[in-house]
Parts: structure tokens; C-alpha cells; sequence
């Protein structure tokens, strides 16, 4: 694409990717891997990498995973925050989230799910507007806009 700025032309130079993979540990030390079957770079800041049909998967230090795919993301290659967007699926233990968006936020140690936020696991189901989780005070708040309601089924056994 070309765009007329002030009688100069300027070419925007986009790269695209194909199958790729990053792979590397955030900050707490937890290992990471990344892939995309389609990828492209921002041509304004080429630390921000545009990618579709992404999975990923964390191998926390306390032997767990979680594995993610969605249909698109963004992830930044210098501060390693990726966000997950459209048809969000994730498997960590016995549960199951499926959402709209899931933000990683590597520099602040959290995670941001939002838009039709749904949690499936052996104690029940929740459906929220947003989950917010600090891993730094390992604390999860559960939060409803519409309604004002959050709707759980939750087994006591």
C-alpha cells in the first residue's frame, strides 16, 4: 500500500511469516512457546508481530501448563505481552476457558480474559464479563457489567 504524505510516497514494507514459532521464559521463569501458521509485522514498530490461528502453550515452574489457541493475536517480541483475540480456548488442569480476549501481561504479571468469558472445570461453571488474574498475589477477581451478575454453578462436594 502507498499513501501520499506532504508530496512524499512512502511504501508500507510489511513482512509476512509462515509457521513460525517463538519460544522463550518471561519474566517470572516460566517457559513459553508460541506458534502462528500466519504471521506479519507492524510496520511501525517491528517489535509487534501480528499472527492468525495462534497456539500457545506455558510450562509454569510448579509442573503446570496451559495451553491457548485462538483465532488471531498480537505479540510483542520485547516486553513478551501477547494477546489472544477471537475464539479464545484454554486448557489448564481439568478446567476449560473459552473467551473472546485473553491479554498476557508479562511486565505486570497478569492475565486479562474478557468478552463472553466462560469457565468449565470439575466444580462447576462460571460466566463473567472479565476475569482478572494477579500471579503476583496469585488472586482472581471475577467481574459482570451487563447485568451486574456473575452466573455460577458451583459443585460442593
Amino acid at each position: 500500500l502507498r499513501k501520499k504524505l506532504k508530496r512524499v510516497w512512502v511504501t508500507k514494507k510489511v513482512t509476512f511469516f509462515f509457521n513460525i514459532e517463538y519460544s522463550g521464559i518471561d519474566l517470572e521463569g516460566n517457559r513459553y512457546i508460541l506458534k502462528s501458521k500466519e504471521a506479519r509485522n507492524d510496520n511501525k514498530n517491528q517489535n509487534i508481530i501480528f499472527m492468525k490461528e495462534v497456539s500457545g502453550i506455558f510450562y509454569f515452574k510448579d509442573g503446570t501448563n496451559l495451553k491457548i489457541n485462538s483465532s488471531e493475536g498480537i505479540y510483542n517480541n520485547q516486553t513478551l505481552d501477547i494477546i489472544f483475540i477471537r475464539e479464545v480456548i484454554a486448557f489448564y488442569r481439568d478446567g476449560k476457558l473459552l473467551a473472546e480476549r485473553a491479554e498476557y501481561n508479562n511486565s505486570e504479571n497478569n492475565i486479562k480474559v474478557t468478552n463472553n468469558v466462560h469457565v468449565i472445570d470439575i466444580t462447576g461453571e462460571i460466566f463473567a464479563d472479565e476475569l482478572f488474574f494477579d500471579m503476583n498475589e496469585n488472586k482472581l477477581d471475577i467481574a459482570s457489567y451487563k447485568n451486574k451478575k456473575i452466573n455460577a454453578n458451583i459443585n460442593l462436594k
